[in-house]
């Protein structure tokens, strides 16, 4: 009598749950919305009070205004090359040093991931400065080497992250293949990195948006513009006195357009690879 009375309750709790995340998915789309209708707006609509949602007419200018103000196809590619570069380093690094924490067994494992736990808790801007001088004195200011170079030295987060997921694969595997001959270098390359694919497309993804949309980074280490990313492209909107509201959104509303649909192209792997990382611990 129980399960039948429960039984009916569940079609209703799940429309509440649908009806609940259609809610809050509307009300985080808002901002998007407003930023892509503004780019389509005349410059009359942009500061108008009620805000108008719907733009009427409809207009490019922004668009092609915004891509010429600033060089955009020069600074996308540079955000290109150095969130490339970043991904490699990130997905090599991390997933080797989380292998060795998750798969080989030595006794000062355990205390050296605590260790890189708790570098999670220090806040980019304490060691700022340290870094500046120490990149500024070996030579490296002005380049895309202290963005990059970091990267190859694993991220706490993803070697967390992708330890996670290592330890959901069962030992037999590498023992059979230690068994046949291979050492750990083959176990990792031609074993454990295949199986673990979701993860590590969620940590290329979530390195290329902290890499794409990073600001502090590069208004810290670059002086060039020739040598601007995107993030520093669209601050160059903002006059002493007045910012170029139309253009600015318009270019914003193209930075974004990459990473949502990346997200849309891979959002299964990326689900897949958040939700089987915490099965063992």
């Amino acid at each position: 009598m129980r399960e039948t009375s429960q039984q009916p309750r569940r079609p209703l709790q799940q429309f509440v749950a649908h009806a609940a995340l259609i809610a809050l998915s509307f009300i985080f789309s808002i901002p998007f919305f407003w930023l892509v209708t503004s780019s389509l707006k005349v410059d009359e609509q942009l500061v108008a009070f009620p805000i108008i949602w719907i733009p009427n007419p409809v207009t490019f200018e922004h668009y092609i205004y915004g891509l010429q103000f600033v060089p955009f196809p020069r600074y996308i590619a540079n955000t290109l090359f150095i969130s490339t570069a970043t991904i490699i380093g990130v997905v090599l690094s991390s997933a080797w040093i989380a292998y060795g924490l998750a798969r080989i067994r030595w006794p000062l494992r355990i205390p050296l991931f605590i260790i890189i736990l708790g570098t999670m808790m220090i806040p980019f801007q304490v060691t700022m400065i340290p870094l500046f001088v120490i990149f500024r004195n070996i030579g490296w200011f002005d380049s895309y080497l202290p963005l990059i170079v970091p990267s190859f030295f694993g991220n706490a987060f993803f070697i967390f992250l992708l330890r996670q997921f290592f330890m959901t694969i069962p030992m037999e595997l590498s023992e059979a293949a230690k068994v046949d001959g291979a050492n750990e270098l083959l176990i990792f390359w031609h074993i454990i990195l295949p199986l673990t694919r979701p993860a590590l497309a969620t940590v290329a993804l979530f390195q290329f948006m902290a890499a794409w949309g990073d600001y502090l980074g590069p208004l810290i280490y670059l002086s060039d513009k020739d040598k601007y990313t995107v993030s520093l492209g669209l601050a160059l909107f903002r006059g002493e006195y007045n910012a170029e509201f139309g253009g600015l959104m318009a270019a914003s509303t193209v930075m974004m357009l990459p990473v949502v649909i990346l997200f849309f192209l891979t959002q299964r792997t990326f689900i897949q690879g958040i939700t089987l990382t915490g099965i063992k611990g």
